[in-house]
């Protein structure tokens, strides 16, 4: 996938791995039968009161199933989980109440009055831990080796379930987002913009003559250049950044805690990396970009108030002879124009 950026230690990058778990679009999610189910056989097999698919946010840990519990979420700090997703190996208290970590925990010493707990990560493919399977009891308890295997392999379930659902999120021929997934996370971040008065950016980026590039080369080709393209899109926007084929040949890029200026030449960036591609497929012929940016305004509660200014900064780029980037409110050009 073009947006998944692995680093060497991802356990403990919380940021990246807050990234990776709002990019499955799962928080706050309705009920989901495989998941249900999950929870149901471990409470059986286990033989435990309690049982959870715990995700782990920034403040909280939210629940995509439980049973034992009444309550879909519960503040991060007093939860279990936050402990089990810092290492690799199913995280055990035989315990609680004798444990120095949780004897005071208002869940120990208070409903539902946590005994023991056992809990297996939700690893995705990029390496983040984004919750747990979680098995609790009432009293102290010794989970088997036997016991934490299956708890284990129900949790690869739990996150293959997972990631099946991201399938339909990401686009099949780029890996970027694909334009539902995209525009929510672009109205994710007009909200976060809209609350704390932070900058936030759009590029709307399109292949220039594309038609042309099917017309002469073929379909399979062009497909090839719209995955090159992407990558080397991608490559040039930051980790914070949400990446989406937008449709066709168009792409999308919002860009938080960003100006317009710095858009504008993270944008410049995108269009000289393309226009140096060098594609055996295309023989001689070269690709270049146009690109249109605009700023989230005041007000807006939508991202297509913003992406309609930076769509008509891009027909003005084309208009000025493509292979350039323009901007909304306009900019100094900062590429010439090309024929």
């Amino acid at each position: 996938m073009v947006t998944a950026r692995p680093k060497v230690d991802t356990v403990y990058d919380e940021e990246a791995r807050l990234r990776a778990l709002q990019q499955l679009e799962i928080l706050d999610s309705d009920p989901e039968l495989p998941f249900e189910t999950i929870v149901d056989l471990v409470r059986d097999v286990l033989k435990v009161p309690i049982c959870a698919v715990s995700l782990i946010d920034r403040d909280r840990q939210w629940f995509k199933a439980m049973r034992g519990l009444a309550v879909s979420e519960t503040e991060r700090s007093i939860s279990f989980c936050t402990h089990a997703i810092q290492q690799d190996t199913p995280f055990i208290v035989q315990d609680a109440a004798r444990d120095p970590r949780f004897a005071e925990n208002p869940l120990v010493t208070g409903e539902p009055g946590i005994g023991s707990y056992a809990g297996a990560q939700l690893k995705t493919k990029s390496g983040y831990n984004i919750g747990t399977l979680c098995a609790i009891d009432q009293g102290p308890r010794e989970f088997s080796g036997a016991e934490l295997s299956i708890l284990t392999k129900f949790a690869s379930l739990v996150i293959d379930e997972i990631e099946m659902r991201e399938i339909a999120t990401t686009d099949v021929l780029t890996g970027a987002l694909s334009r539902r997934a995209w525009l929510r996370c672009a109205e994710n971040e007009v909200h976060r913009a809209l609350r704390t008065k932070a900058p936030l950016a759009f590029l709307m980026i399109d292949i220039d003559h594309f038609k042309q590039i099917n017309d002469r080369f073929g379909h399979p080709v062009g497909d090839a250049v719209i995955r090159e393209v992407a990558k080397t899109c991608d490559s040039e926007v930051r980790q914070s950044d949400w990446f989406g084929r937008f449709g066709g040949e168009e792409f999308v890029v919002a860009m938080p805690g960003t100006s317009l200026a710095d858009a504008a030449m993270v944008a410049e960036r995108i269009r000289e990396a393309v226009m140096t591609l060098r594609l055996a497929c295309l023989g001689d012929h070269t690709c270049t970009v146009s690109i249109g940016a605009a700023a989230y305004e005041a007000l807006e509660t939508n991202p297509e108030l913003a992406l309609d200014r930076a769509d008509q900064a891009l027909l003005r780029a084309k208009l000025l002879g493509r292979n350039r980037v323009q901007s909304t409110p306009a900019l100094p050009d900062m590429a010439s124009a090309a024929a």
